[in-house]
């Protein structure tokens, strides 16, 4: 399921199941081939304004708290996202991230962005 907005798509985990135990979140079950886990410290930025030409990138924050910033021609969106949010930047939106709080994250990405040749799938204007 996603919300649609203009450059930045918040998205849903496919369930989430909560008791006494904890809660079990089923981020995605479909195929990626890149997944990352992420650790910033808060005040830090990340991506610096880059994009991926063949990569869709999607997150799912497990703690922390941060600013995303996205821009595609004139348009630039801001929006901010903590603990549980998930959301979408599609290939070719340039993109940056700074982050409130310490924050931890999971970064799964439908096309490798590192290349078999050393070629990296990771472009500035």
């Amino acid at each position: 399921m996603c919300d649609k907005m203009t450059l930045i798509k918040k998205l849903h985990p496919d369930f989430v199941f909560n008791d006494e135990r904890g809660t079990l979140t089923q981020i995605t079950h479909d195929k990626f081939e890149q997944t990352n886990a992420v650790f910033t410290r808060k005040n830090a930025v990340r991506g610096n304004l880059h994009y991926h030409k063949e990569s869709n990138e999607y997150f799912y924050i497990i703690s922390g708290k941060i600013k995303v910033t996205a821009q595609s021609g004139e348009s630039t969106e801001t929006a901010e996202f903590s603990t549980g949010d998930m959301f979408l930047i599609e290939k070719n939106i340039m993109h940056t991230f700074e982050y409130l709080d310490d924050s931890y994250l999971v970064v799964m990405y439908d096309k490798r962005i590192e290349k078999n040749d050393g070629t990296k799938d990771i472009f500035t204007k």
